[in-house]
């Protein structure tokens, strides 16, 4: 988090944006890899991670709105994920009286290409990525909402709508 917030300090595309985006987004990755190896993961680490990831993207889109020269089109269609990543969380808040935001396989290759945006808008053009991943995006928060909504129970780690966890009874 304390990243995210330094990154407001930069100036989008430099050494030092790169620099300092690149040592966030290793630690995201190390504290999960760490926690889940350790065995020491929490309720309150999965929130805080989930919060941490939204800061990074939230800021990120933040200092690239004036910077990046995209179509209507497509900053509407972020718009409407968020409405949909929002709508998500509110299910959650409702259903669970927790923040939620599930680890899903398509949610963790959304942040993925959600973290690589800057790397690769300097290598391919700019339209071809953001649609490709607006389009990454939407899916997972489509998933995502439905997972919340036709959840019984909160599963945090809920790999994918279409993955069954397999019980005892099933080997």
């Amino acid at each position: 988090m304390i990243v995210s917030i330094v990154l407001l300090f930069t100036v989008p595309m430099s050494f030092v944006f790169f620099v300092i985006y690149t040592v966030g987004g290793l630690t995201d990755i190390a504290d999960g890899y760490i926690a889940r190896k350790y065995n020491c993961t929490s309720h309150t680490g999965a929130v805080l991670d989930s919060i941490a990831d939204f800061l990074l993207i939230a800021i990120t889109i933040f200092l690239f709105m004036p910077v990046l020269k995209l179509p209507l089109g497509i900053w509407l269609w972020i718009l409407g994920i968020a409405c949909i990543r929002l709508q998500s969380v509110g299910v959650g808040l409702g259903k669970y009286r927790h923040f939620v935001m599930i680890h899903t396989y398509l949610n963790k290759a959304t942040g993925l290409l959600l973290f690589l945006f800057p790397f690769l808008y300097g290598i391919v053009s700019l339209i071809p990525t953001a649609i490709i991943l607006c389009t990454l995006a939407s899916i997972s928060a489509v998933e995502e909402l439905l997972i919340n909504i036709l959840s019984s129970k909160l599963d945090r780690n809920k790999k994918s709508i279409f993955y069954k966890e397999k019980t005892k009874l099933d080997i």
